[in-house]
């Protein structure tokens, strides 16, 4: 019970990021860039704390620059994407291009993908060109355009993260060398609107508690979870922020949201179920 009540706190954590973007960028409260300085700055100060808190002491890695680079693909180009998408369609989008990164990235490496994954792989990237067809008009290109990118950045971050040996020191770390890169954009593409007490505030809670906290927690849980509950569990994510956009920001969903959004996790689900071995 209570692992379940843990990996369903992260799962909102996960899915609150949307909202708390897309609700501080569509008031106007703060600009993309800005949220994305800010958050990364917040997230680096709580990892970098429960690091400390954990070892009584900081030692600072070289920086992982694929690792750091691609986080901050996903960090900027997530904030800027939201500016024109609602919150469960750029998590649907972000969720199911991040899964289709993963598994484009096991294929290169050769691992072995049996028809069962090809199927699921095949059902959810079928789900995504249902709901970016052309016929879907109301759609803006552009911010499609930067959550697959986002999506992108975040699959290889995780596929990169496989294999730390201290996952929650790395995420720290790269969350820090991303400081300076994010903060770049802020200065090569400045923000058209002005930044308020409430978008700041915004920023830091999805920086220091969504993502600093929620990765931390997820770290601690994912061992006691299989890999197929893990990726099940992740599930759950655009549904949390479809309903919250519809709760705090007032969006309405549509058949052809729902048709895609069952075919991305039935796909995701059929390539990660496992059945018990006998």
């Amino acid at each position: 019970m209570r692992l379940f009540i843990l990996t369903s706190i992260v799962m909102v954590a996960f899915a609150a990021n949307s909202v708390l973007n897309r609700l501080a960028l569509a008031d106007g409260e703060i600009g993309p860039s800005a949220f994305a300085t800010i958050r990364v700055i917040a997230g680096a100060v709580m990892l970098l704390a429960l690091i400390f808190v954990r070892s009584q002491k900081l030692q600072f890695s070289k920086p992982n620059y694929p690792a750091v680079l691609a986080l901050c693909a996903y960090i900027l180009g997530f904030s800027h994407a939201y500016i024109s998408l609602d919150a469960g369609f750029g998590a649907l989008l972000l969720f199911g291009a991040v899964q289709i990164t993963m598994f484009a990235g096991a294929f290169l490496q050769r691992e072995k993908l049996g028809l069962q994954k090809w199927i699921g792989a095949g059902l959810a990237f079928s789900g995504l060109v249902y709901l970016l067809s052309p016929a879907n008009a109301g759609i803006n290109p552009l911010g499609a355009g930067l959550m697959t990118v986002a999506a992108v950045g975040w699959g290889i971050y995780s596929i990169i993260g496989r294999g730390a040996a201290n996952p929650l020191k790395d995420t720290g770390m790269n969350f820090l060398y991303a400081i300076p890169l994010v903060a770049l954009a802020l200065l090569l593409f400045p923000d058209n609107s002005e930044i308020t007490l409430a978008g700041v505030v915004l920023a830091v809670i999805s920086g220091a508690i969504t993502s600093g906290l929620g990765y931390a927690l997820w770290y601690a849980i994912i061992p006691q979870l299989q890999t197929s509950t893990a990726a099940v569990a992740q599930l759950t994510v655009p549904i949390i922020a479809t309903a919250g956009g519809i709760v705090f920001l007032a969006e309405a969903i549509d058949l052809r949201f729902i048709i895609a959004t069952a075919m991305v996790l039935c796909g995701v689900a059929v390539s990660a179920y496992q059945r018990k071995p006998r």
